[in-house]
């Protein structure tokens, strides 16, 4: 970075009437597109700067004459240390607190990205980072995991928006090697979000679908070796217009052995006209688009016709769902073997579809859900109290997005301010009539408890502490393998907002969540979050020399952001028996967080390899219920790994102080009830064969 021009800076029209910047006066709208329209002054990048960021003062720092190079902070460095400083008090809060907890927490996470050998840098189009706007681009990019190569230990798989997706083989002992080359899956040029791995053909090896923003699905085949085949145009995904993908899931609805395929289409975020890397620009009121049924896409179904062939089956089975939908996920709550569908809405509704009998789905979200959030992002099935029953967690950002919440959190850095519901802010902001219309929505993430008799679920989120503030997607796995699961919640928006922490919420024995983020050694993170780089200004080119942050400038401009998460997934990196995380972050390099649980404890787990025969090969939609005495531990296999993915990974039962595991108990997709009463092994991966 080097000593130059530090210039601290935010964007607003108070820095513009200082003459920091210059703008014009356009309508102001919130992220949610719904707020009261007033005329103010803004910056103007090409796009229309919804009124986000305080201005507590403009400064500059001026370097030694003739210097060329400069730094810009976005934020200011005073709103930014005054996020580090409440931050920090709320991790000494975490600290103390923890001397209460009953659920295990001596263990730590350490980011060993720089040691695992990877690479990779998330690198978003222009319209999330030098000409930013607020556009659904800056939802990111996933990161799912498989073996691709068949050795036995689970590779990683990276979206991009720009430079290409990459694929990493793990090597063993933490490290990862690129096979993006051989591998055939970087997709440059193309604008990816979503990945989901699973085994479309039944031949054993898993395959890869990847989503893009207006430049259709690619579907690749594992040819064996870690090599894959770009089979989109014979599969028939290909067939109709492109939409502005976002998360796929795999689910086999009607139990013929093989998996079909739900995409997740956002809506009408883009206009026609391209950028310099070949992406669709955004509009400047993407998130008013879903007020206009015009810009609402079709998130279609696609029937899995064997042999690598899929035909739409939106029409046949009446699953017609239009909505600004950015992930889906599947369970089968009624247990007649038929999965049913949940889609989110990050603008509205949630939908949850009712699977008769592998041939219609029904609408059935008032029977079931009669209020979800009303921004949804992440979602992910689980028994959180182990009482055998699926429950629901959805994590909700675009509740926490108006104006004024954002405003009032950059200075109400509690606990409390972060685990609040957004209806007062939302009810302030809003047009009445908008309001008035998601009086059926719940204003923040949601927590939906398993209630048993006829699959009624109650609102909980508030009891058991799963709000948080601008979350993404959820990663459900057993940390501290305790065998209760727990949550990891991704979050943050990166520039040209303030650093929001990721969350990882600890279960304390089904009862409650606690917040353990500081106590895991998450935060605080490697390096600086209040100082990544969010884009480069070169003076020296006509496009960026005319961008406000390079004006009395010369040379290269370092525009620095805030660091922030996306996608993560779940899995033993370096094949120590204790689960690590790995995240896809916003602009920037991933975090690779090694756990030490194995250094600290006497670790007991038990993971299950599924193997479909009548069913599909990876058994996606199995239950497996193991029995340690009169302790039992449910799972439902979905392969939902995290936000915008999909993965092909063994299910993992942390045993805690148990001993022996005294059975095994699978229903797969097919109908087929299978018991394994062993011997079983601990510590070690168990493959399950289904019963033909």
């Amino acid at each position: 970075m080097g000593d130059g021009t530090r210039l601290v800076c935010c964007f607003l029209g108070v820095a513009m009437r200082l003459g920091c910047l210059g703008g014009r006066e356009v309508k102001s709208f919130c992220r949610m597109g719904i707020g009261r329209c007033t005329l103010i002054s803004e910056i103007y990048f090409a796009m229309t700067f919804s009124n986000w960021l305080p201005c507590v003062g403009v400064l500059s720092l001026m370097a030694a004459a003739g210097a060329a190079d400069s730094m810009v902070q976005v934020p200011d460095a005073a709103l930014q240390n005054s996020v580090g400083l409440g931050l920090k008090a709320n991790g000494e809060r975490q600290r103390s607190a923890a001397a209460s907890w009953k659920v295990f927490h001596g263990f730590q996470f350490k980011d060993q990205a720089a040691e695992s050998g990877i690479t990779f840098r998330q690198v978003p189009v222009d319209d999330g980072a030098r000409d930013y706007k607020a556009v659904h681009y800056d939802h990111g990019t996933a990161i799912a995991a498989a073996d691709v190569d068949g050795d036995g230990r689970p590779d990683l798989f990276f979206a991009n928006q720009r430079g290409g997706n990459q694929l990493w083989r793990n090597v063993g002992g933490g490290r990862f090697e690129n096979m993006t080359a051989p591998a055939g899956v970087a997709m440059a040029g193309k604008v990816s979000v979503g990945a989901s791995f699973a085994d479309i053909d039944n031949d054993g090896r898993p395959d890869l679908l990847v989503t893009t923003v207006r430049q259709g699905l690619v579907l690749f085949h594992n040819e064996g070796g870690g090599r894959f085949r770009d089979i989109t145009a014979e599969s028939g995904v290909s067939a109709g217009k492109p939409g502005h993908g976002s998360g796929a899931v795999f689910f086999d609805y009607d139990r013929d052995g093989k998996l079909d395929l739900f995409v997740c289409n956002v809506g009408v975020y883009t206009r026609n006209e391209k950028g310099r890397s070949g992406e669709y620009v955004g509009r400047s009121d993407a998130f008013q688009g879903w007020q206009y049924p015009g810009r609402s896409e079709a998130s279609p179904l696609f029937h899995n016709r064997g042999g690598g062939r899929f035909e739409n089956a939106s029409e046949t089975t009446g699953l017609i769902h239009q909505g600004w939908s950015g992930d889906a996920t599947f369970c089968d709550l009624d247990g007649d073997g038929f999965p049913e569908l949940y889609v989110l809405s990050m603008s509205g509704e949630d939908r949850y579809y009712v699977n008769r009998q592998g041939s219609r789905f029904e609408d059935r979200t008032a029977v079931f859900f009669p209020k979800t959030p009303w921004g949804s992002m992440g979602v992910k099935f689980f028994d959180h109290n182990r009482d055998g029953l699926m429950d629901l967690i959805i994590t909700d950002m675009h509740s926490d997005m108006t104006t004024a919440q954002i405003n009032a959190g950059d200075t109400n850095l509690t606990v409390a301010f972060d685990k609040s519901k957004s209806d007062a802010w939302c009810a302030e902001e809003w047009k009445p009539e908008l309001f008035r219309r998601a009086t059926n929505s719940v204003f923040g993430n949601a927590f939906f408890q398993n209630q048993g008799s006829g699959h009624a679920f109650a609102e909980v989120s508030a009891t058991v502490g799963t709000e948080t503030y601008w979350p993404w997607g959820v990663t459900v796995a057993d940390f501290n393998a305790d065998g209760d699961e727990d949550v990891f919640v991704t979050a943050g928006m990166g520039y040209p907002l303030r650093y929001v922490a990721n969350s990882l919420l600890l279960n304390e024995g089904g009862k409650r969540f606690v917040d353990a983020e500081w106590v895991l050694g998450l935060e605080p993170r490697r390096g600086d979050p209040m100082l990544r780089e969010a884009f480069v200004l070169d003076t020296a080119l006509p496009e960026d020399r005319r961008h406000p942050l390079a004006k009395g400038r010369t040379g290269k401009v370092q525009v620095m952001g805030t660091a922030s998460s996306r996608s993560s997934v779940a899995l033993d990196v370096d094949g120590d028996g204790d689960l690590d995380l790995v995240t896809n972050e916003w602009n920037d390099a991933p975090q690779v967080l090694i756990s030490d649980l194995s250094s600290h404890t006497t670790l007991r787990f038990l993971q299950v390899r599924l193997v479909g025969t009548v069913s599909n090969r990876d058994g996606l939609g199995a239950t497996v219920r193991v029995h340690c005495g009169s302790r039992v531990q449910t799972r439902f296999h979905d392969g939902k790994s995290g936000y915008l993915a999909q993965s092909s990974l063994p299910l993992y039962f942390g045993l805690g102080s148990e001993t022996a595991v005294d059975r095994i108990e699978v229903v797969w997709p097919s109908g087929r009830r299978q018991t394994y009463s062993g011997p079983i092994s601990l510590n070690g991966t168990l493959e399950l064969v289904e019963p033909k």
